[in-house]
């Protein structure tokens, strides 16, 4: 939908011709913007209530300054970008103001929301070489405007560490656990929490853990109730539900 479209439209809902309710689904399912490697959903943040979110891997640094460069000028102050290398973060930082956060990949292009801090995320991770998964979530909950409380290193091979913040927990809105080896961390905070929790298995571990696979099963089979599960290493993913959650 271009400019005289919308204005053509706003004149109907004025005019009485059309409800605002059918101008807001019209707006919903307004076609995308034509690139010629490229589909920008300039409308999703109306659709979906947050803005298109960029997945840099796979695409060459000139493909994200365009796409971002569109993406701000067309429908949003910031973009998220994901899987984002080092390498990849300088080139566009050359070409657009962009934060850059190496350990989860994680790059802000354009205003970088002020941070409202709505409600509590509690994100847990079972050992250190979770961390990266676990910034990759903690920054994307933070971009959306969501306090995030992070619990590193509490996992279950020393489980008073996981007790002794037993509090933290029972505080969150909801929880993001985060563990590879056997990913036995997110059947434990299960256990012990009355919110929705997040389970995120990684990539982390011996080679019969078969990069993630053992934890994802550990995980989708846990007893716990309200215990959800996202794919190997999929901080982003993890960030964005527990985001959605803790605002309803």
């Amino acid at each position: 939908m271009n400019k005289d479209e919308l204005r053509q439209m706003l004149k109907k809902v004025s005019s009485g011709e059309m409800s605002v309710d059918e101008a807001v689904n019209r707006i919903k399912l307004s076609t995308f913007d034509e690139m010629d490697f490229a589909k920008i959903d300039t409308h999703r943040g109306v659709r979906q209530g947050e803005n298109e979110v960029i997945y840099g891997e796979g695409k060459t640094a000139e493909q994200i300054i365009k796409i971002t460069s569109h993406i701000l000028k067309n429908s949003a102050e910031s973009v998220l970008i994901t899987r984002l290398s080092e390498e990849k973060a300088k080139e566009v930082s050359k070409e657009i103001p962009l934060f850059y956060d190496k350990t989860s990949k994680i790059g802000i292009a354009g205003k970088r929301n002020e941070n409202k801090e709505i409600g509590n995320i509690v994100i847990a991770t079972g050992g250190t070489s979770d961390i990266p998964v676990a910034e990759e979530a903690a920054l994307t909950a933070e971009y959306y405007g969501n306090k995030v409380t992070r619990l590193y290193d509490v996992g279950v091979s020393g489980i008073h560490r996981l007790l002794e913040n037993a509090d933290v927990l029972i505080d969150a809105k909801v929880v993001i656990a985060i563990a590879g080896m056997e990913g036995a961390l997110a059947s434990v905070v299960g256990g012990m929490v009355d919110c929705p929790v997040i389970a995120v298995p990684t990539s982390v571990g011996y080679g019969s853990n078969f990069e993630g696979l053992s934890a994802l099963l550990s995980m989708l089979n846990s007893c716990a109730s309200g215990v959800s599960v996202v794919n190997i290493d999929n901080g982003f993913g993890a960030g964005y539900i527990a985001s959605m959650i803790n605002k309803m």
